[in-house]
């Protein structure tokens, strides 16, 4: 399969998954939760590194290293760990939608509650590399910074199927890790095409929602106008979020043999060819 039909087979899927979560708004409920959620953690942390310097901004640095890193670490890895969680949720009940069934979200939460010791160990497995690349980039200069750039990338391409490994394989972090390189190596055309095309999406859903809310509320007050940006571009991020688990977990079920009826026929095959 040439490089430019993966792609453009990364785009179809990307717009079957958008019909999808058209199709079972309820799936929205799971990234809802989880932005609400990451808010409320990163106030948590940021309430207590301020506390904990006296309330004053300045004394964060003079603490020493250490407690910051600690407490940086401990905020990677709550993040990761409602983030998996929240995503595993939703991916069980993308399964029951390709299937034709009706969506229940408390299915979806138990489901994620049988996965916590896998996200668990995937949380504090991505929180330590975190840490670390975080540490070189500190203290490394210049070329830390290209360093950890450039594993960063290598890292966000190569877990991008962690979630559906860890959801229905059950897999600890080091497995799950070399799974999702291994369907990234199979996929990698699909991937990269749904990733810029999200992308593409996302700008001009921004651009063509958020811009104008700010404008309007811009009129009456700049605060206001931030504040409807802001809420337009959570919306935005939550649709978003929610069609990228959808595309992740077909790929994934049609890696595996599964089915997923809600893509159309002709498009599954195109899509979905086995080496």
């Amino acid at each position: 399969m040439s490089f430019f039909t993966r792609l453009t087979n990364g785009w179809k899927i990307c717009l079957n998954s958008f019909a999808i979560l058209k199709e079972n708004k309820r799936l929205l409920f799971f990234p809802i939760l989880s932005c609400i959620s990451l808010l409320l953690i990163l106030g948590s942390f940021v309430t207590m590194a301020l506390a904990s310097a006296g309330w004053n901004p300045d004394n964060i640095r003079e603490e020493g290293m250490g407690i910051n890193y600690a407490i940086l670490f401990g905020y990677y890895l709550v993040n990761y760990f409602v983030l998996l969680f929240f995503n595993t949720a939703l991916m069980y009940c993308s399964r029951v939608c390709f299937k034709g069934e009706t969506v229940s979200l408390a299915d979806g939460l138990r489901f994620g509650l049988s996965r916590i010791p896998a996200i668990f160990s995937w949380a504090v497995f991505a929180a330590t590399v975190g840490i670390l690349l975080r540490i070189i980039q500190e203290n490394a200069g210049f070329f830390g910074k290209i360093i950890t750039g450039t594993i960063g990338i290598v890292w966000s391409i190569a877990t991008f199927f962690v979630v559906p490994v860890i959801a229905y394989e059950n897999a600890g972090p080091l497995e799950a890790f070399r799974r999702s390189s291994q369907i990234v190596k199979q996929k990698w055309g699909e991937s990269l095409g749904a990733t810029f095309s999200f992308g593409v999406i996302q700008f001009i859903a921004i651009l063509l929602v958020a811009t104008p809310l700010f404008i309007i509320g811009f009129l009456i007050n700049f605060y206001i106008g931030l504040i409807l940006a802001a809420l337009a571009s959570f919306f935005v991020m939550v649709i978003l979020s929610a069609a990228q688990i959808i595309f992740i977990s077909a790929v994934y079920h049609n890696i595996t043999g599964a089915p997923a009826k809600h893509f159309k026929r002709q498009l599954r095959g195109q899509l979905f060819i086995h080496k």
